[in-house]
């Protein structure tokens, strides 16, 4: 279900013209509160999970909860994707995934290096974020 249908969830059917109306009220007031970027919906989707909240967490300082790596340095370079899903406790396509959804909100940076991706925070983005949260 959609922003646009999770508004209309008990209301009833109306119906006819004026359904049809509410609809587009409500995609165009969707669409004006994204225009201002207050928080878009790619960051709200991707702290919005518990999972995703934990791989910030740990990312935040990976020497600490994650094992030295043979390729690329934990801090300079970033966590293997794969220590992630381990650490996760998930297969490697759900934690890649979640990392994808971090990735498109711009929480995080990967980076390959041979057959494996490396990711970290993106601490620009995330003080943005913290900003935004903020001011609500």
């Amino acid at each position: 279900m959609n922003a646009v249908d999770a508004l209309d969830v008990g209301c009833g059917n109306r119906g006819g013209h004026r359904d049809h109306l509410d609809r587009n009220l409500a995609k165009w007031q969707i669409n004006e509160a994204m225009a201002r970027q207050l928080l878009p919906a790619a960051v709200v989707k991707a702290i919005a999970n518990d999972r995703r909240l934990q791989i910030m967490h740990w990312l935040r300082n990976p020497t600490a909860h994650f094992p030295r790596q043979i390729e690329g340095d934990l801090v300079k370079d970033g966590v293997c994707g794969v220590f992630i899903a381990q650490k996760l406790g998930v297969s490697q396509p759900s934690a890649s995934e979640h990392l994808r959804i971090l990735v498109h909100a711009g929480l995080i940076r990967g980076k390959k290096i041979k057959q494996w991706t490396f990711y970290q925070r993106n601490e620009k983005r995330i003080a943005e974020v913290k900003r935004a949260l903020r001011s609500w």
